[in-house]
């Protein structure tokens, strides 16, 4: 009975936080959206609002991911890579929106399937092993266009990524679809709870008979799945099909997983948290145009987000 009682009181406590998170989180969007729409009316325009939400969707799949991988103790430096070469190789083998998604998915498949047999099985560490795979995928990628890429954007491609239905963007609709599944898996389902106790204690996961290296493989995967479909919709929406696609993707995302939530121990993580980091990254970015600033200054604001995760860490690491 005390243990159970102990057990609910935890579930308790971690919801708990979860919420405070979420709120802090969601307090923090509104202050600068805020303070933005006072200095620069423009900025909270339903156009521009509207913008700042599908430009978030090709990091909110990719953080998604992210957020899974870290969850499981790891890091997925291949994510920027993945999302330019399912971009490249996609469009330039189909020029039919099916093809295009397919080819996409099952390299971010495959990609991730290697990253996860070098981490579970040959004890590679994770970030070596996305490392490496980044740099593999740039090679090829190269290799492969000539350092000119030349895909083709099918219509009903582009209307997934920049239409709209009854005002509201498909590319958010489809994301929030990936999300709640995504929440679904990792907080209501049994698989959730198996990444969860092994980011929490992979010791104790293997002595329970879970198969840890299997959710390892499966965690790569996803990230993979969700870097590609990332990679889609940004060029998608940007209408380019280019070699560096989904640059500073892999930053990113770490650091909107983190702020949302993530424990780079393991073990913790939301969906919604890194999805709202995610928006609030992609709301400095575009603050940084609206005011007028340098473009420069967004290196400046990535910098200071990722000294932040770093706090938000650490902090995590003493509680």
């Amino acid at each position: 009975m005390n243990g159970l009682a102990l057990r609910l009181g935890s579930t308790a406590t971690v919801r708990g936080r979860k919420s405070r998170e979420l709120l802090l989180l969601t307090g923090f969007l509104v202050v600068i959206w805020t303070v933005t729409g006072i200095l620069s009316p423009r900025f909270l325009t339903p156009q521009n609002l509207s913008d700042i939400l599908v430009q978030a969707a090709p990091l909110g799949f990719v953080v998604i991911g992210q957020m899974l991988v870290i969850v499981m103790r790891g890091l997925d430096l291949s994510v920027a890579s993945v999302m330019a070469t399912a971009a490249v190789l996609s469009t330039s083998t189909f020029d039919n929106t099916g093809g295009v998604f397919v080819v996409g998915i099952l390299l971010g498949a495959g990609v991730g399937a290697v990253n996860g047999y070098l981490v579970a099985y040959r004890k590679v560490t994770p970030f070596l092993a996305t490392l490496a795979t980044m740099i593999i995928l740039q090679g090829i990628r190269f290799a492969y266009t000539g350092g000119a890429p030349g895909g083709s954007l099918p219509d009903a491609f582009r209307f997934l990524a920049t239409g709209r239905i009854a005002g509201i963007p498909v590319s958010l609709m489809i994301l929030a679809v990936v999300a709640f599944a995504a929440h679904w898996m990792l907080e209501r389902s049994v698989l959730g709870r198996q990444f969860m106790l092994y980011g929490d204690n992979p010791a104790a996961a293997r002595m329970t008979g879970l198969p840890v290296n299997r959710l390892v493989v499966l965690a790569f995967v996803i990230s993979g799945v969700m870097a590609a479909l990332g990679g889609l919709f940004l060029v998608g929406y940007v209408g380019i099909v280019d070699n560096w696609t989904g640059r500073g993707y892999e930053l990113d995302s770490i650091a909107a997983a983190v702020i949302g939530g993530a424990s780079l121990r393991g073990g913790k993580g939301s969906v919604l948290g890194a999805l709202l980091a995610a928006l609030i990254l992609v709301s400095l970015f575009n603050i940084v145009v609206i005011v007028g600033l340098s473009i420069e200054f967004q290196m400046v604001i990535k910098g200071v987000l990722i000294l932040l995760a770093a706090g938000v860490y650490l902090r995590s690491s003493r509680a």
